[in-house]
């Protein structure tokens, strides 16, 4: 094949480093970004927090008009008269300083309340707030109270091998035959019996019911620590032992005519039942608090709905001015190369987070624009919304929407909301408008919460009910919005009381 030469002309996009980074930045969520942050000021000399706040962009939703913050919004955001030294470090201690003097007497008084430290640029949050402590663990539980029974040590080795042999639930994960087999290679003497023994005392720790096979075994040791004399116990542990199953299936007809009794006493057997825990495991909590800081704030002032960034996010940066007056324009050598490529680099990141807060105070805006229904009356009132509506209102990319979407949290007088959440599906209504999905699924809750719990409401129902109210959906589809809501069919839901 004979080689040749040709020219061509064609188009191409091509992704600048500026917008790779800033592209980078707006899908992140603010944890993300805080560390994006700390890490360029460790890496990037030129690159300086700035402390000295300025004014906090808000965003009126109602008149789509941007600004700054009036009087009552930024009382908290005005540096007070009487601010902290500039450079406290030239501040000398006195050599005859009195024995009782106090701190305030020598240095200026720090902030002295939340207010006026977040003022001051200081992070007023409790610094052990959101760190977890050493692990309650459901074993570390269980052994504490194995140490504290003072057995043998054959007895104490038994003990902790039931307890390794325990899950999160509660529950044994292996019989107790295996565990017996286990230990006899290292007590050639041990009985069966006594492991037996050893598991009974483990069953009684804190919480009651651990280290048993089944939930029937789990609640009979529950309720075997009760009165003997309390109402019903007997017929409780029939049932437990024999009927759970039916219990489980709500079979009324059976549980009766087996244990031999009417309504009333059935009911009251079942209340009695209802007071044990199916899984003692999880009241010893293995989960910590995770905190969500929301990216922008929704506040309704003198009748309109405000939008804001939290400032809290991300600290303001600049440019430092004492490297950037080194550059020497002129001069090409490394040092001075050195400066301007990060004097570049620190101007593209502070003009890529603008552009973030921007991109996501007008989104925010839009949302709180179409949702403004919700915010007032709840999840009845929530309209349907795409991404794509977003994208058309604001001229953007449905990809931008959904990056600026991801994991990005709204604080709103409702709660603190993923923007996620305010996009949902919609559902054509009797009059030819259209209703959300999740305003649907709200209304089947409030269906469920006001049934008869003798006479639930089935799938049918619940579309009847909602077609009087001008919503046609099929059948099915109450079923895949009851199934999401995790509410049980009308037939698990219906009680004796």
């Amino acid at each position: 094949m004979k080689q040749s030469l040709q020219l061509r002309i064609g188009q191409s996009l091509t992704m600048t480093p500026q917008l790779q980074q800033a592209i980078k930045l707006l899908q992140l969520s603010s944890l993300e970004l805080q560390t994006e942050i700390q890490q360029t000021l460790e890496t990037n000399p030129l690159l300086e927090q700035d402390d000295n706040l300025g004014e906090i962009t808000v965003f009126d939703a109602d008149s789509s008009r941007e600004g700054t913050t009036g009087s009552e919004d930024a009382a908290d955001f005005k540096a007070p008269e009487s601010t902290i030294a500039e450079n406290r470090a030239e501040q000398q201690l006195p050599d005859d300083l009195e024995i009782d003097a106090r701190w305030d007497q020598i240095y200026d008084n720090l902030p002295n309340s939340p207010t006026q430290s977040a003022t001051l640029g200081f992070d007023t949050r409790d610094l052990f707030e959101n760190q977890a402590g050493e692990e309650d663990t459901l074993k570390n539980h269980l052994i504490w109270q194995l140490d504290c029974s003072h057995l043998p040590e054959k007895d104490y080795d038994i003990g902790l091998a039931i307890i390794d042999s325990i899950d999160d639930s509660g529950y044994l994960t292996q019989p107790i035959s295996d565990i017996y087999e286990g230990l006899v290679s290292q007590y050639e003497d041990l009985e069966l019996d006594e492991v037996e023994a050893v598991l009974h005392l483990v069953q009684r720790f804190d919480p009651v019911g651990v280290a048993a096979s089944s939930p029937g075994e789990c609640m009979a040791i529950q309720l075997g620590q009760y009165n003997p004399d309390t109402p019903h116990l007997n017929k409780a542990l029939v049932l437990v032992d024999k009927y759970l199953e039916h219990l489980a299936g709500n079979d009324v007809a059976l549980l009766k005519r087996r244990l031999q009794a009417n309504d009333a006493e059935l009911t009251e057997i079942i209340k009695l039942i209802q007071t044990t825990n199916p899984h003692p495991g999880h009241s010893i909590s293995q989960n910590h608090a995770e905190y969500i800081v929301p990216d922008v704030y929704v506040n309704k002032t003198a009748g309109h709905w405000r939008v804001s960034i939290n400032p809290d996010n991300a600290p303001r940066l600049r440019v430092n001015d004492q490297y950037a007056k080194l550059i020497k324009r002129s001069d090409s050598s490394a040092d001075n190369t050195y400066l301007k490529d990060h004097l570049q680099e620190a101007r593209w990141f502070i003009k890529s987070l603008q552009s973030r807060n921007d991109t996501l105070l007008r989104v925010a805006n839009a949302i709180v624009e179409r949702q403004h229904a919700f915010l007032e009356y709840g999840e009845e009132a929530m309209q349907p919304m795409v991404l794509r509506d977003i994208a058309e209102q604001l001229e953007m990319h449905e990809s931008t929407i959904s990056r600026v979407t991801t994991l990005k949290y709204m604080h709103t007088p409702r709660g603190i909301l993923e923007f996620k959440y305010f996009f949902s599906s919609h559902v054509s209504t009797a009059d030819g408008g259209e209703c959300s999905a999740t305003a649907i699924r709200a209304i089947i809750k409030k269906f469920v919460a006001a049934e008869k719990p003798e006479k639930p409401l089935s799938d049918n129902k619940i579309a009847s009910l909602l077609g009087e109210q001008g919503i046609n959906v099929a059948r099915r589809t109450v079923a895949k919005y009851r199934e999401a809501l995790n509410i049980p069919p009308s037939n698990e839901r219906k009680r004796l009381f």
